[in-house]
């Protein structure tokens, strides 16, 4: 169990949520599309991009260590399904 009540809270609420911590982040881009920019991390140890939005650009987490909330999904990119985990929280470790 983690020692963070809300993320405690966040996962006994939501069966779906999965929280990791202190990955290390390989690969950090950050594109604007319209008002927001779409941060994609690609974290050591798995083959899936972790994908969130902010409204500002966020200084580089690439190499950093950081503690994630997040949930499974998938999208459709040129007529293929790839799976995607969508961030719900991030924090620096």
């Amino acid at each position: 169990m983690t020692k963070n009540k809300e993320v405690d809270a966040l996962l006994s609420r939501h069966d779906e949520l999965t929280h990791t911590n202190e990955c290390k982040v390989e690969s950090h881009v950050q594109r604007r599309r319209g008002e927001w920019f779409i941060n994609t991390l690609m974290i050591e140890g798995y083959e899936v991009p972790f994908r969130y939005k902010r409204k500002q650009q966020y200084r580089s987490l690439q190499g950093a260590k950081v503690n994630l909330t997040y949930y499974p999904t998938s999208e459709t990119v040129a007529g293929m399904k790839l799976e995607v985990m969508n961030v719900i929280r991030i924090k620096r470790s």
